[in-house]
């Protein structure tokens, strides 16, 4: 049974810093695209950001661009998201994500189904 897992989330004041990581339980960790969405209560599931198989491709929307990074440790196994200059409106539930396929790799995945495996989601709230 694959397991991502999520840490990281919490409080933070508009302007502040927070790293999520996510450490999933892949053999083949280096051979995924992983990616980072976020749910917000009434809304859908949106994209934050995704990262191709090395590292070497990053992929991110609008809203977050230039101000969130999303990073991996294909040695340690682990993937990042480095959240800055946060806005209450980032407030959500972020979950991390993983697709094998490889298309996700070169031109990016930026819907929930194109993602196979999905964490239990970290809390992130962000006070004005």
């Amino acid at each position: 049974q694959v397991q991502l897992v999520e840490s990281g989330g919490g409080l933070v004041q508009a302007g502040g810093s927070l790293r999520l990581s996510c450490t999933p339980s892949l053999r083949t960790f280096s051979s995924y695209s992983m990616g980072w969405f976020r749910q917000a209560p009434g809304e859908e599931r949106e994209f934050v950001a995704a990262i191709g198989w090395s590292g070497g491709s990053t992929y991110y929307a609008d809203s977050v661009k230039g101000r969130f990074t999303i990073s991996r440790d294909n040695v340690k196994m682990i993937t990042y998201l480095q959240m800055n200059t946060l806005k209450p409106e980032d407030t959500a539930v972020y979950y991390c994500a993983a697709s094998p396929a490889d298309y996700c790799s070169t031109d990016g995945c930026f819907l929930p189904d194109e993602y196979v495996y999905w964490g239990q989601g970290t809390q992130v709230t962000v006070s004005s």
